[in-house]
């Protein structure tokens, strides 16, 4: 039996991704004490995520069961298939202002479905090897649109701490405040203050000790608190998960948090599942897969910098490498299946993976068991968690804004920051706010790169050295001078690059371009550099071009720069452009059609023929 092919290179690199992370930490020896770490800290983990997880589907506008299928299902596919050894999957804060509009206006089938979209929206993205790229987006931008969420979510809960009635309930942030305001007669002492008693003791119990996550005290304390003052006091209603929620499975009903396995199911999909809303999509519509579209790009646009930002973090705490395009191919992943299991989009957690990190995570183990410790929470806890507060709930997701926001680095930034910088800084946090983060990382992004593209032409420098300057030309021979050009010759220097050029002299005979410290030439700089030799040519001024770098060289040369006797010639240093230069200026060498320094030195003469060695040469 012949042997099976070898499979090709794409093949093998596609291979490669999916669990890059696990496969990593088996191959180095996984043993009973790395599994026994890995179960503690995930299921101290999956106490972190079972509150986080159902106050953050509340905050997207879905029931709370919805965020714990999110973890159970979408964590734990991430976290096996991923390529970081320590990153928690999870819903998250940042996706609130992505999916609160998107359920509104297309109800849970249009969520889930944008989902489904931006998970293989990330799986090209991992398969195409763009995990790299992220780290382009500057920071500016990710700061401010990241604060921008934050002032987003902690507007949003502003409800449910005060225990405002409110008669409409919209999620962009003015019309929240405005809504909230003309509710304030609505306000509940009683709700008000389970909110800071969860918020005091959330802020002041990790003070007194770490070992034990601060929401496992918290959250149970105000549910009994609640149930107390709810059962003492008449006139008091402090609002919980069940009063709030209610779940149907087949024939059966309750309130809260259903106490059951998420099952695989198309009637996520069906009218049945969002006709409650009044929301009709029709999935054989063009239409309708155009609306979706713009949410599903903020989905994998989101996911992928949350993930990758997260797994960097995650990297710095626990001294290890991730793989970038494995992990945005297990959330692409992840985000496909786990919207047929009734779960939202999902995304890397820092809180979570930070968490994971602290208490000894060491391998993707951890986090599938967080995803397991979920579930078991499920199944065992779910009546006792539908005693939970809204109001607690709400205080919990203002602790996570506060810490999202990190306005200790945003004072510096603005206090530190070339003021450039700072203004890319606030117009993504004012966008991200008055309307979507997709705007806001759109336009950020675009002027944070025309900022940039100005820094970079105003390090590009052209002049003209005078021949008084011996240390870096030698006494110029009459009728010659060298004109040079340091920096990247691109659109946005190139111009004023080939401005000076106009003030050569009369007297001038050749001109050697010292091109030494171009390292880069784009379309633009290529069109002025021929302007500038062809208004050379007419005044019947020779151009040296000397010690033109390789990669700039074959950029002359596909552009059709050549070699042309008595207008255009090449030089391997700059001491040769002169010499060469300086016997055309004194007509004691006319520069023949085949010159003895260019044929000496090989200067191409098609544009086929590659630029030689000697012109990269750095001497000169």
């Amino acid at each position: 039996m012949p042997p099976p092919p070898n499979p090709t290179r794409s093949e093998s690199a596609l291979l490669a991704l999916p669990a890059a992370a696990l496969r990593s930490c088996l191959r180095e020896g996984y043993g009973l004490k790395e599994l026994q770490r890995d179960l503690l800290a995930g299921m101290v983990v999956g106490v972190v995520a079972l509150p986080l997880a159902m106050a953050l589907a509340i905050a997207v506008g879905v029931p709370p069961e919805y965020g714990l299928y999110t973890a159970i299902v979408g964590g734990f596919f991430a976290a096996a298939l991923g390529g970081s050894r320590t990153q928690v999957t999870g819903p998250t804060a940042a996706f609130i202002v992505v999916l609160a509009p998107i359920f509104q206006k297309f109800g849970m089938a249009g969520l889930l479905m944008s989902g489904i979209l931006g998970g293989v929206i990330l799986l090209v993205m991992g398969i195409a090897r763009m995990g790299k790229f992220i780290q382009f987006i500057p920071y500016p931008v990710t700061t401010g649109f990241t604060s921008g969420i934050a002032t987003v979510i902690a507007a949003l809960q502003l409800k449910d701490v005060l225990g405002l009635k409110l008669a409409v309930d919209p999620t962009h942030f003015f019309q929240r405040l405005g809504a909230c305001w003309h509710a304030r007669g609505t306000a509940s002492p009683w709700e008000l203050g389970i909110a800071a008693l969860t918020l005091a003791i959330l802020v002041g119990f990790p003070r007194i000790t770490k070992k034990i996550p601060a929401p496992l005290l918290a959250l149970p304390v105000a549910a009994a608190v609640a149930w107390f003052l709810n059962a003492r006091f008449p006139g008091c209603r402090i609002a919980t998960i069940a009063d709030r929620f209610t779940w149907q499975i087949g024939d059966l009903s309750g309130h809260g948090v259903p106490q059951a396995v998420p099952l695989p199911s198309l009637k996520w999909f069906t009218e049945a599942a969002f006709g409650a809303r009044g929301v009709m999509l029709d999935w054989s519509s063009y239409e309708t897969w155009r609306a979706l579209l713009p949410g599903a790009l903020a989905v994998a646009a989101l996911g992928a910098i949350e993930s990758l930002l997260s797994a960097v973090v995650a990297d710095g705490m626990a001294q290890t490498k991730h793989d970038p395009d494995a992990e945005l191919f297990a959330q692409g992943v992840a985000n496909v299946i786990c919207p047929f299991f009734g779960g939202i989009p999902a995304t890397g957690a820092i809180a979570r993976t930070a968490t994971n990190v602290r208490f000894g995570g060491g391998s993707p183990v951890a986090a599938m068991t967080h995803s397991v410790s979920v579930l078991a929470a499920v199944l065992l806890l779910a009546p006792l968690v539908s005693y939970l507060p809204m109001a607690s709930l709400a205080a919990l997701l203002l602790l996570v804004a506060w810490n999202m926001a990190e306005l200790k680095h945003v004072v510096h930034l603005v206090r530190s920051a070339p003021r450039s910088d700072v203004v890319v800084f606030l117009v993504c946090w004012s966008l991200t706010v008055a309307f979507d983060m997709v705007v806001s990382v759109a336009v950020g992004f675009v002027l944070a790169a025309v900022l940039f593209m100005r820094r970079m032409a105003d390090l590009t420098q052209a002049g003209f050295i005078q021949g008084a300057e011996p240390a870096k030309t030698g006494v110029l021979p009459h009728g010659v001078v060298v004109y040079s050009i340091n920096g990247p010759l691109f659109f946005g220097a190139a111009g004023r690059a080939m401005a000076a050029l106009s003030e050569i002299a009369d007297t001038a005979k050749a001109v050697v371009f010292r091109l030494k410290n171009v390292p880069a030439i784009d379309a633009t700089g290529l069109v002025a550099l021929e302007s500038a030799l062809a208004r050379l040519r007419k005044r019947g001024i020779l151009a040296v071009l000397a010690a033109v770098p390789r990669a700039t060289a074959a950029t002359l040369l596909r552009g059709g720069i050549r070699r042309e006797p008595g207008r255009v010639a090449w030089a391997p240093t700059v001491e040769d452009g002169i010499r060469i230069a300086g016997e055309f200026a004194s007509g004691a060498v006319p520069v023949p059609a085949e010159s003895r320094e260019n044929i000496a030195h090989g200067v191409p003469r098609t544009a086929g023929e590659q630029p030689p060695a000697s012109l990269a040469d750095p001497q000169g």
